[in-house]
């Protein structure tokens, strides 16, 4: 099946059987390795992407679902080739430990930031409730969020 997507702003042709996961499809042919697969079951929200910019479990979306639609990973949060203060953020408080989560709480964060650019701590914990993470307790990632937050609206940065 001939399927269209764009996928972080670049339009994509790819020929498909439609049942495939939009994971597999993001990782192998199209090579975005940042996008991680946790569990497989939409559990964990590793595999988090942006569809037509809401969040969805990548593992659970047949790519025959994403004609005609926009996906944003991880990799498309960058701003000119650098991370962007949410990527920033992240690595400077401690929000990123293993890494294994990182990429699924940064796009539900990205949803949260353009949804409400000014969140309080409760809308952040709400927002990323989908996503499980086991090193850091969830609270210096709630803080790389808030200071993210803050950060892009006093540069005016805006999200992808």
């Amino acid at each position: 099946m001939k399927i269209e997507l764009t996928v972080n702003g670049v339009v994509r042709t790819l020929d498909l059987p439609p049942l495939v996961r939009l994971l597999d499809v993001l990782r192998g042919p199209l090579g975005l390795t940042g996008t991680k697969e946790g569990c497989g079951e939409g559990e964990c929200g590793t595999c988090a992407v942006l569809l037509d910019g809401e969040p969805v479990n990548a593992c659970l979306v047949p790519i025959g679902q994403c004609d005609g639609r926009m996906v944003v990973t991880v990799e498309g949060l960058a701003v000119d080739g650098a991370p962007g203060a949410l990527g920033r953020a992240m690595a400077e408080h401690g929000g990123a430990q293993c890494g294994i989560c990182t990429p699924g709480m940064m796009i539900s964060a990205e949803a949260l930031l353009v949804a409400r650019p000014a969140p309080s701590a409760a809308e952040v914990r709400h927002a990323l409730g989908g996503n499980l993470c086991r090193c850091t307790g969830y609270e210096r990632i709630v803080d790389s969020v808030l200071r993210a937050a803050a950060a892009r609206r006093g540069a005016g940065e805006v999200g992808p």
